[in-house]
């Protein structure tokens, strides 16, 4: 497998004729070792391949760069092994390897993406969660980017219905981007989910790497939820992609002076479902709802005054430390101390890095 990784590390080589010279020398390991002047008769490489291909050679040790993906925990899966996911083989541009930190979704459950505005609002925000939630608690996988809004908004809901959810990034799978959202990517390991790119470890998060994880976060999704988007936004071309790989779509509908639901009403006079509620969803997916056998109703305490006015801000969709301790003009160590007491006594719940939820 190193010769595999090694070949995989050739960037400026596109996927399309790695996969015709691999499969015309038969392994990675044969592309190694093959003299230039093999190369050169090539039709489909042209001069400038080549000399990659050679400077590879000569600057990228196999055994090295095996070692050192080893020690990073992270799993290299080339598009020909067995663990590849199957629905990446179905679209039209699927890449040549994934980089995975964790686990990848099973292939006999379900998988819904969530994705939507980075600068999203409390509504497209709160039903992300909602949606993501409900979804998890069906044993659907939640499928979305890590990016700030409603991304992170799935990714949060999916690890409070206590079920799987996986992460593609637009850089290397070593690299938290945003780096505010590294307790969530860590949660996401930590409850059996994953950390995906087509990318290698090291790879940074420029921007024309994005318009390509976006087909990966579709092509890994049988269903696509569109929450919030402006007219030109990059879930709109995740939409695009997602329906040139035969993918569902629904988006949320929104008030139509809000230029973040322009897109997601635009997606529906085009043809897309509509969102009405996560229940909804599921009947119209042929998911039947997991019964829980638990009693949600639970025998409220009498709290503490301070408690009761943190508790009293909180929803079920998370808010931060900081703007917990300027609702309740209380200083962050106070709130802090409060919301300790509240998630001891079961009444919230913090999911990521200093976010808090009612349960």
């Amino acid at each position: 497998m190193k010769y595999e990784y090694w070949f995989a590390q050739i960037a400026r080589v596109n996927d399309r004729k790695k996969y015709f010279l691999r499969e015309y020398l038969g392994t990675a390991k044969d592309i190694f070792y093959i003299e230039e002047m093999k190369l050169n008769k090539m039709e489909f490489l042209n001069e400038q391949d080549v000399n990659t291909i050679m400077q590879a050679k000569k600057t990228l040790d196999p055994d090295m760069l095996y070692k050192d993906l080893k020690k990073k925990s992270i799993r290299f899966i080339p598009w020909f092994s067995e663990e590849f996911p199957e629905k990446l083989c179905e679209i039209p541009t699927p890449p040549y390897a994934l980089y995975v930190k964790g686990s990848i979704p099973e292939r006999t459950k379900k998988t819904v993406a969530i994705v939507g505005a980075r600068r999203c609002t409390h509504y497209g925000e709160k039903y992300a969660l909602e949606y993501g939630e409900k979804l998890a608690q069906c044993d659907v996988s939640v499928i979305s980017g890590l990016a700030r809004g409603i991304d992170g908004a799935g990714h949060r809901g999916a690890l409070m219905g206590k079920g799987s959810t996986y992460a593609v990034l637009g850089c290397g799978v070593d690299i938290c981007y945003p780096r505010e959202h590294i307790g969530l990517y860590t949660d996401i390991l930590r409850q059996q989910g994953g950390i995906l790119s087509e990318f290698p470890p090291g790879t940074p998060p420029v921007g024309c790497n994005f318009p390509r994880r976006n087909r990966i976060i579709s092509g890994l999704s049988d269903v696509v939820l569109v929450m919030e988007a402006g007219e030109k936004s990059g879930s709109l071309i995740t939409a695009d992609m997602a329906l040139e790989q035969g993918r569902d779509i629904y988006a949320l509908p929104g008030p139509v002076n809000s230029s973040l639901s322009r897109g997601c009403n635009q997606l529906i006079r085009q043809g897309a479902g509509i969102l009405l509620s996560p229940e909804r969803l599921l009947d119209e997916l042929g998911i039947l709802p997991i019964s829980s056998g638990e009693n949600t109703d639970k025998n409220k305490k009498v709290l503490e005054t301070g408690e009761n006015m943190v508790y009293s801000r909180l929803c079920p969709y998370p808010k931060n430390l900081s703007q917990l301790a300027e609702e309740t003009d209380l200083p962050p160590g106070e709130v802090l101390e409060k919301l300790v007491s509240l998630e001891l006594q079961g009444y919230v719940k913090e999911i990521s890095k200093n976010y808090y939820v009612t349960l």
